[in-house]
């Protein structure tokens, strides 16, 4: 799908910042992906590197960008933005659909240059000569790298009878990651979307649940939500009933929904390239038994303390922490764990049923870039952030010393918040995940 003026204005825009930020003396090469092969002549469906899809907005697999800042053609025309992308195949296209080819990219997509894909390896010497940095993470495309370094000793080779070679070789996501994890404002409103979608497709799951229906049945009526918004699922949808629940990373989802057990569903929609990420826990029967309840109401008391700490200001680390504290003292309450609340936290008795982190960078990739830390220590939230809340408890059957009518369960809780001026948003909001409004919704499927 090609970009309209809207998009290709903001594509434009995030090439400026990153061509800013690395500094006339830098030139940046950004990879797209490839196509992965499934099995024999098939391949698996295509999606685009997030940063190649961040940058330009081009979808087709075996291209590349060049950002040089300042760069102007023999003309004298600014030529900063080069693509290298697959030429146009009259036979290729009637099997594997249309290309756009050097000129689509130039007339399509705002390339000043455009080239085919098979000329990048000559290219780089003159795109790279003169520049003092290299930015491109070495060793996550193999097949690009000793390319990119022979065009520097290219260069270094013969730089006594022309321009310098650069000296650095920088890994871009320092730079690039930066600018991805906070978002603008046209990438809230996909992100809005995606959010939207994936709420709708949890409501409708809980909708359709009942003893006796299949996981992927559900499974399937949430990816049907997905696709008739325009969606595709942003990761493996996780439908996992009873203690299929207390796998973190369960995703067979062909096991029979039992009367009297909860359902646990994580699941997320794609709209554009922006991800969503929810989790719901509910009772496939409808109603919460008593220790259902009881356990359920620990961890939405430990999601809504710690999406209360996503403000402006406030160290990234706060989240899990709260979240922690208030699981391991409602653990105590539920007769999970034996102790002081301190000294079970500094022990990490928790991790005998919380196991996992609060939360993670939400955006074009459903884990986002971006590093926690900044020189060591925990970094500040900033508005446009995006960051998932999703704490949890998973008792697995038959564990010892703890109530056998918590044997079985399996509860996350799981939203998308994003930070802003003033103060966290839930983008995931349409989705209940109160016990009475869950019951309520699921009494007048």
């Amino acid at each position: 799908m090609r970009p309209n003026d809207h998009q290709l204005t903001e594509y434009a825009s995030r090439r400026a910042e990153l061509m800013r930020r690395i500094g006339a003396d830098g030139v940046a090469i950004i990879p797209s992906a490839s196509e992965v092969t499934r099995a024999r002549d098939t391949q698996y469906r295509f999606r685009q590197d997030a940063d190649f899809a961040y940058l330009t907005g081009f979808t087709e697999p075996d291209a590349a960008a060049v950002l040089a800042p300042g760069r102007k053609d023999a003309e004298g025309n600014l030529a900063e933005f080069i693509l290298f992308v697959r030429p146009r195949n009259a036979e290729r296209e009637i099997w594997d659909g249309r290309r756009y080819g050097p000129e689509g990219a130039v007339s399509l997509f705002g390339a000043h240059e455009a080239r085919s894909i098979e000329d990048l390896e000559t290219e780089l010497p003159r795109l790279l000569a003169g520049r003092e940095t290299v930015h491109y993470t070495l060793g996550e495309y193999p097949a690009l790298d000793p390319k990119i370094i022979a065009a520097v000793k290219h260069i270094r080779d013969v730089s006594r009878r022309g321009a310098a070679a650069p000296h650095t070789i920088v890994a871009l996501e320092q730079t690039l990651h930066e600018m991805r994890l906070i978002k603008r404002p046209a990438e809230i409103e996909l992100q809005r979307t995606a959010c939207e979608v994936s709420a709708a497709a949890h409501v409708r799951a809980m909708r359709a649940t009942k003893p006796g229906r299949n996981e992927w049945e559900i499974a399937a009526e949430i990816h049907a939500e997905f696709v008739l918004n325009d969606c595709e699922p942003g990761y493996g949808t996780i439908c996992g009933g009873g203690d299929n629940a207390c796998i973190l990373h369960y995703t067979e989802n062909n096991a029979p929904l039992k009367d009297g057990e909860l359902l646990l569903i994580d699941a997320g929609a794609e709209y554009r390239g922006y991800t969503g990420d929810i989790t719901r826990s509910f009772p496939i029967n409808g109603k919460f038994s008593a220790a259902q309840r009881a356990v359920y109401e620990v961890v939405l008391a430990a999601q809504k303390a710690a999406i209360a700490e996503l403000t402006v200001g406030n160290l990234a680390s706060r989240p899990h922490e709260v979240a922690i504290r208030v699981l391991t003292d409602g653990m105590v309450r539920l007769g999970l764990l034996q102790g002081e609340v301190d000294e079970l936290i500094r022990s990490e008795r928790h991790k005998q049923f919380y196991m996992h982190g609060t939360g993670h960078w939400l955006g074009m990739d459903v884990h986002d870039v971006g590093r926690y830390k900044l020189a060591g220590a925990y970094r500040h939230f900033q508005a446009g952030m995006v960051m998932t809340v999703e704490p949890g408890l998973y008792i697995a059957p038959g564990t010892p010393d703890v109530p056998s009518e918590y044997w079985g369960i399996g509860i996350r809780i799981e939203d998308d918040v994003l930070v802003t001026e003033q103060g966290p948003e839930v983008l995931t909001a349409g989705v209940p995940k109160e016990i009475d409004e869950i019951e309520e919704l699921m009494a007048t499927a």
